[in-house]
């Protein structure tokens, strides 16, 4: 998934609206966007939402953003939603792997109490929202089959750690602390096999801002990057999907090595390639056949 939009789970409108917004996710959130008085009727609409739209061909892929593990809700909005079958669920304020594997046990159970088959229901885990998180980031890394990805979170990690601002002057870089849990959990993600997810820009009227962004995650090793406003998701389909200069050079190493399997480095367009390059190129082939789909 190269690009995954929050909607609010209680609001009909934004919900009628998805499936027009190209989004390759859509995130039905219960958590901040929704108040707790309103959480029993975001959890209905969010199970109606997602038993209308699943059945559609080429629908985007239904995710759930569950309340906190260490909140009193989340255990509802799984009872609330999961006969519904959603794709995804993510997880926030994810604490360590242990929480993605306690999530990943609930989920088990609930599918099997689920009235409708279907497949596990996979998790993304928010890793970066509580400062003892990044201190034990090493905890994902196999903590659940069912992880599908890891992404992180600044507004949540700076109240935490009583940040002031969580970006320097110029509103676009990230300042010391918030790179730190954005390389970590880009690391981490890598060393899990799982996807890295770049977070949100808040500042969704700043368009050339957004686009660096996007442009600096996908260089960097991202797959894709959290939305909050459906205008922010075809910039981030369109810098997230390979080009055609580099899906070209990258068929042409990955057929460079095997028309010469004993080589261990070759030249190709003026440089030296080696096993990396392919390991490389074969990751932004798999990224391009996935935009293709």
């Amino acid at each position: 998934m190269r690009s995954l939009l929050f909607i609010p789970a209680d609001d009909e409108k934004k919900l009628a609206k998805g499936l027009a917004t190209g989004a390759d996710g859509l995130i039905l959130d219960l958590e901040d966007s929704v108040s707790a008085a309103n959480k029993p009727a975001a959890r209905a609409l969010a199970k109606a939402y997602i038993e209308t739209t699943a059945a559609g061909a080429h629908r985007p892929q239904l995710l759930l953003r569950i309340n906190a593990l260490d909140t009193p809700y989340w255990q509802d909005d799984l009872l609330g939603v999961m006969d519904a079958r959603p794709d995804v669920i993510l997880l926030p304020k994810a604490r360590s792997g242990e929480d993605v594997h306690t999530l990943s046990v609930a989920l088990g159970q609930a599918e099997q109490r689920a009235v409708t088959p279907g497949r596990g229901t996979r998790i993304i885990a928010l890793t970066t929202e509580t400062p003892i998180s990044l201190l034990q980031m090493h905890s994902y890394i196999g903590a659940s089959t069912r992880l599908l990805a890891l992404t992180w979170g600044a507004e949540d990690l700076s109240a935490a750690i009583g940040a002031r601002s969580n970006r320097e002057a110029d509103g676009r870089t990230w300042t010391s602390p918030f790179r730190l849990a954005r390389d970590l959990c880009l690391m981490t993600a890598a060393a899990a096999e799982v996807a890295a997810i770049d977070t949100v820009f808040v500042n969704f009227r700043d368009a050339d801002g957004f686009r660096a962004e996007c442009v600096a995650a996908a260089r960097d090793g991202f797959s894709g990057k959290m939305a909050i406003h459906p205008n922010q998701v075809a910039v981030i389909n369109e810098v997230f999907t390979p080009a055609a200069d580099e899906i070209a050079q990258s068929e042409e190493i990955v057929q460079a090595f095997k028309d010469n399997p004993q080589a261990g480095v070759i030249a190709i367009r003026g440089h030296m390639v080696d096993k990396a390059h392919v390991a490389r190129a074969e990751r932004l082939l798999a990224r391009a056949k996935a935009a293709r789909r």
